[in-house]
């Protein structure tokens, strides 16, 4: 039926084909797939997926997810239509559209990370891994906004807002927080605005706003996903990472992702680990799999749906074993120190490349653009984050390298890898995070506990997180954490989870949810 619908669309013009949209709501990246292989059309997916941004995204809702559009994208789809006719295909993501994060490079729009400073940094170049989803026949829609600079400019700041995008909403409740930074990316592909969307994180900024919108989402490990032409914050942790309605689309897409770049050495090894992770997926994949629970603290509302989650894992065959965290005294401040450092010498080396048209050429231009331009970049907090990066010492300073070396082995050494070994666990589960709070122009964000990003965060490793229903009408998110290059595993069991519970609820856009006001009663320092 579906690829009947987008075959007639295809004649329709475009004023007619928002009659596609009740087809593209909730669609799956594989069904998607798979009607195209039987004949559908790229061209009127992407024009779907275009008309539904345009009804959601700019009106109704005014979910305000998509930074731009491309304008080449239906051109795009048109000739991808024209090689699978011509008998050419390129596998499961040929035709499907896609969105990409706003810090990461696309050769048709700027990347502005959000920020008015970087509103022409129009490069003409293809991030490596858009350039992977490219080669492999994804349709770059647009670009998504985002917590501006990945919301590393302030303590205080307002996740899912940027000067250049304004607040990104999130569509189980329009007065939540998307969280962040990848917060269009959350927010768009929850509201089926692409089939998927591509995400980055230094820390929770892929499994955040894929748990507090009601997606899986996966931070890959350090090392799989290039870097290169992303607007950094921290070579040690920055990394892209798929955020999609299923786990086997994250993993489709995730496919996708990998591979060496020459220009990232540190993905020297990626190739090794580049594989079909959808093919193995199977509902049995916990069976008889050994998995460390993590019981932080958290409000009852949300301890009850973990124990829900539990059961579900239990039911699937998992061997559940209880897991306490160590203290891991220090980690925080030396994680701070280290991307306050990394981010003034990252960033200052990807200003350098951009286009004469790029004023900000420094961590100190950016900072002194935003001074002047006060009324619009700091309209709701202010840039002391920057302003403490700058006054880093280089990263051949003693005392960065020992952060470093202190923040690695806490995360690492004494915190994953001793969780698991000395549980003897394959993989790790826990709530990913607290509950979407209020979105706050004054107070900015108020994370509630708990927080699962951090240790894989620093430790490189990575983190899945699947959705495990709503908490008084709000997502939650299911956290699987493993070793280093475990993504097969960790999808595998996200996967057993996922089919066995069908917990993922499609958002309803409500202008706001009553809770029993314990939600927001916790604030990040």
């Amino acid at each position: 039926m579906l690829g009947l619908m987008l075959l007639a669309a295809a004649s329709m013009p475009a004023s007619a084909q928002s009659q596609t949209l009740p087809a593209v709501e909730e669609l799956s990246l594989s069904d998607a797939a798979a009607a195209l292989a039987a004949g559908a059309s790229s061209e009127a997916l992407t024009r779907a997926y275009l008309a539904r941004i345009e009804a959601l995204d700019r009106k109704g809702p005014t979910l305000r997810s998509v930074i731009a559009v491309n304008p080449d994208a239906v051109a795009q789809a048109r000739a991808l239509d024209a090689e699978r006719r011509a008998g050419r295909t390129r596998g499961p993501l040929h035709g499907v559209p896609v969105l990409i994060k706003d810090n990461i490079e696309t050769r048709e729009l700027p990347t502005t990370a959000g920020s008015l400073a970087l509103r022409d940094n129009r490069t003409g170049r293809d991030a490596p891994v858009v350039a992977r989803l490219r080669a492999a026949g994804a349709v770059i829609l647009g670009k998504t906004n985002l917590s501006e600079w990945a919301n590393i400019r302030s303590s205080s700041s307002m996740s899912g807002w940027s000067a250049a995008g304004g607040l990104v909403r999130n569509p189980y409740a329009l007065d939540r927080t998307a969280c962040g930074s990848s917060s269009g990316s959350g927010a768009a592909a929850a509201a089926s605005l692409a089939a998927a969307a591509v995400g980055t994180e230094t820390d929770g900024s892929v499994v955040c706003p894929a748990a507090m919108n009601g997606l899986v989402g996966l931070k890959p490990t350090i090392g799989l996903v290039s870097r290169t032409y992303i607007v950094p914050i921290s070579h040690s942790q920055d990394t892209a990472g798929p955020m999609a309605r299923s786990v086997r689309d994250a993993a489709l897409l995730f496919s996708a992702m990998v591979g060496s770049d020459p220009a990232d050495p540190v993905t020297r090894d990626a190739d090794r680990h580049r594989t079909d992770y959808a093919a193995a997926l199977s509902p049995d994949a916990l069976k008889g799999v050994r998995v460390g629970v993590l019981r932080p603290e958290m409000s009852a509302p949300l301890a009850s749906r973990y124990d829900a989650a539990l059961a579900v894992l239990r039911a699937a065959g998992a061997e559940l074993v209880d897991v306490t965290q160590p203290k891991l005294e220090g980690l925080g401040e030396a994680e701070f120190l280290v991307l306050k450092a990394e981010l003034k010498a990252d960033l200052n080396a990807y200003l350098a490349t951009t286009p004469p048209s790029v004023k900000t050429r420094t961590l100190a231009e950016v900072i002194a653009f935003n001074a002047v331009h006060a009324d619009t970049e700091m309209r709701f907090f202010g840039q002391e984050t920057f302003e403490a990066a700058q006054k880093m010492p280089g990263l051949e300073d003693a005392s960065y390298k020992q952060a470093r070396a202190k923040a690695l082995r806490l995360a690492g050494a004494e915190g994953i890898d001793a969780m698991l070994g000395q549980a003897r666990v394959q993989l790790l589960v826990s709530p990913t995070y607290g509950m979407p709070w209020l979105s706050d122009p004054v107070l900015g964000d108020h994370f509630v506990p708990p927080s699962a990003s951090q240790l894989p965060a620093v430790a490189g490793t990575p983190h899945l997180t699947v959705p495990m229903g709503l908490v008084q009408g709000l997502p939650a998110g299911l956290s699987f954490m493993g070793p280093k290059y475990s993504e097969a595993l960790l999808l595998g069991a996200g996967y057993a989870f996922e089919q066995r519970g069908k917990m993922r609820v499609r958002p309803g856009y409500a202008a706001s949810v009553a809770t029993d006001g314990g939600l927001e009663a916790v604030r990040a320092n």
